[in-house]
């Protein structure tokens, strides 16, 4: 029982630090094996054991390579690890083409079946605004909620009907003291005055997605002072300004939906070609 709640603070612990794993148990074994059914290892996003065990360092190394594919596809699934000979672990491994079926060099006999469970934290949409009534902030805390987002507004003064799961109202927040993630997505509805600053500071975390809100002017403007500051041209090619995928979007509302188009695109692995937006056609912002 110690063993099984000291897991369970460890597993709790990398969850709050918003670090994915993988959970494997025991669930079955036939024949001679050091695993029993209840051990239980987690299994790093490194594809490293760094809490419990399965029954052995052969076993383990097979499971560590299969949890790298269950965080890769975010799918739980049953594992046989066979506990052959030399020469039968290796004809197993000729012969067997299922995935899901490995053979290690362990002379026991016997076959655990292992369930291997892949934590991943929820994808975070993090909102960078500017104080004031944002009928786009607003759109966007709704649909990122609906898409199963974590939702973080960081605005001094937001006039919001939907809450966010996480806001921040700091006046002076200081943006670079926020542990960003790589599989955050960031959009910045900062209205041109604190463009640069705030994207001087997201060139630097390695996020998966940064879009500026801002008319085609403003976002040529704010990419040639970023370039006079040093930021690499890497996050300038991949900075989403104009943001939005190209749906005809004209209402508030509609912006949003596009905002969460292009999102969940860069999300997928797609490029979807996006609208070249004028200050006019930027409705209920100000623009410079």
């Amino acid at each position: 029982m110690p063993q099984t709640r000291d897991l369970t603070r460890f597993m709790h612990d990398l969850v709050e630090k918003r670090e994915p794993f993988v959970l494997a148990t025991v669930v079955r074994i036939h024949g001679s094996s050091i695993g029993k059914p209840g051990f239980k290892a987690v299994v790093s996003k490194e594809g490293r054991i760094i809490q419990g065990t399965v029954g052995g360092v052969c076993p383990e190394s097979a499971i560590a390579t299969m949890a790298l594919e269950a965080l890769h596809s975010g799918k739980a699934k049953i594992v046989k690890v066979y506990l052959e000979d030399a020469r039968d672990a290796l004809d197993g491994t000729l012969k067997n083409k299922n995935p899901d079926e490995i053979y290690v060099e362990v002379n026991c006999g016997g076959m655990m079946e292992i369930y291997v469970d892949p934590y991943l934290p929820s994808d975070r949409l993090i909102m960078v605004g500017q104080g004031g009534k944002d009928d786009v902030e607003e759109g966007l805390v709704k649909l990122g909620k609906m898409l199963g987002y974590e939702t973080i507004v960081i605005d001094h003064l937001p006039v919001l009907t939907e809450e966010p799961d996480t806001l921040i109202t700091d006046l002076d927040y200081d943006l670079d003291s926020f542990q960003f993630t790589t599989s955050d997505s960031v959009v910045v509805l900062t209205k041109g005055e604190r463009d640069v600053k705030t994207l001087e500071v997201l060139a630097k975390k390695g996020v998966r997605f940064v879009g500026l809100m801002a008319s085609s002017q403003r976002s040529s403007d704010d990419i040639e002072e970023l370039k006079k500051r040093g930021v690499a041209q890497q996050f300038l090619d991949s900075l989403h300004s104009p943001i939005g995928s190209d749906i005809g979007a004209v209402s508030p509302e509609e912006i949003a939906l596009s905002i969460m188009a292009d999102v969940t695109a860069t999300k997928r692995g797609k490029h979807l070609p996006h609208k070249m937006v004028t200050a006019r056609e930027s409705p209920g912002r100000t623009t410079t």
